[in-house]
């Protein structure tokens, strides 16, 4: 069997954890970093096998900064034959400004504290959410592909439309930074006024600025390219606090203790992932002759809030159409199946055993 190739442009921590899971996964990676040593580094320490692109790779991943992202994306299209998709937490741009049906975007809700490629970690994708951004151009057989790869890492895969995933990652990832980064900072105003404060400085306090110590110079960009999703998101947290305020400040107990147990009651019911095979159904849907078919199964099963637990376009003999063969908790069989068939969509739906 030939041995899959992948390149990863960018071997930060995100690109080197990339890099270094796949590459223990069997396949062989080359890698490139515009910052002086970094990929002799990343062969010294096994990240990657060689240095630069090959031009054959199954899949490119683009793991740059947001804004060198649509640069590097068309330099990938260019420059190689498979696959392509990026990493960065915007997505609105690249999609706009990148029409290609060998290209999806995609990002993974992963990090660390630990910074650049020191902090490459194999296991670092192993059930987390990694969200994939198709749009109409996306072709099925690379959102298939790109999908099966992420899930190789371990993670769980969703798909969102660009735009509605700049909205959500505003609230759940850059509004959460930006929160951390202002309580951190009134933490240091105040310790200036009582010593012993940041000492003292522990338990939910530590949790809710832990993603204060990320790289500061990666948000200026990110708040640059998502301003409006994170200006509106931070509007509704400013407006969530003032109420809060008002409660606290009229000792209002029973609406505190309403929003602080509806709070706790979403907090305990996040999803999590399926992990019994014997609570799936298999869902085949024939794919119609329309451009980005399969981007709809995948973008209305996040819509549902259904978890897909693999995914794939099987090739029929006859013609040129395909079907999406899609693995779902059986508990979402009947609210996908309604809501596919709303849509156009003919799915069959078979229990495993």
């Amino acid at each position: 069997m030939t041995q899959r190739s992948a390149n990863v442009i960018g071997l930060g921590l995100i690109g080197g954890s990339i890099a270094v899971g796949l590459r223990q996964r069997g396949w062989r990676v080359h890698g490139e970093d515009a910052r002086d040593g970094t990929e002799q580094r990343a062969i010294e320490q096994g990240v990657v096998d060689r240095a630069g692109l090959d031009p054959d790779a199954d899949i490119t991943f683009v793991a740059v900064p947001v804004l060198s992202v649509v640069e590097q994306v068309e330099r990938a299209l260019t420059t190689t034959t498979g696959v392509v998709t990026d990493v960065g937490s915007v997505k609105t741009t690249v999609s706009e400004q990148i029409a290609d049906p060998r290209f999806v975007g995609s990002h993974p809700m992963a990090g660390s504290e630990l910074d650049g490629l020191d902090g490459a970690d194999a296991e670092m994708f192993n059930g987390a959410v990694w969200v994939v951004t198709p749009t109409p151009v996306t072709d099925d057989v690379t959102l298939a592909r790109v999908t099966g790869v992420l899930r190789e890492l371990g993670a769980e895969v969703v798909a969102l439309s660009p735009h509605h995933h700049d909205q959500v990652v505003a609230v759940v990832s850059h509004v959460p930074h930006l929160a951390a980064a202002t309580l951190m900072r009134l933490a240091v105003d105040r310790a200036e006024e009582h010593a012993p404060l940041l000492r003292l400085a522990a338990g939910g306090f530590r949790d809710m600025t832990r993603i204060a110590s990320g790289r500061p110079d990666i948000w200026l960009d990110i708040c640059a390219e998502n301003r409006t999703a994170i200006v509106a998101a931070l509007d509704e947290l400013i407006e969530g606090l003032a109420s809060m305020r008002d409660t606290v400040a009229s000792d209002d107990r029973d609406t505190l203790l309403r929003t602080l147990a509806g709070a706790r009651e979403a907090r305990t019911n996040l999803p999590g992932r399926v992990v019994h095979p014997e609570e799936l159904v298999e869902v085949r849907i024939r794919i119609p002759d329309r451009a980005g078919a399969a981007a709809e199964v995948f973008t209305l099963a996040a819509d549902l809030g259904v978890n897909i637990a693999n995914f794939e376009v099987v090739h029929l003999a006859e013609g040129n159409r395909g079907v999406a063969v899609v693995l779902i908790d059986a508990a979402s069989s009947d609210v996908f199946r309604g809501g596919l068939i709303a849509r156009g969509f003919k799915p069959s739906i078979t229990a495993l055993s």
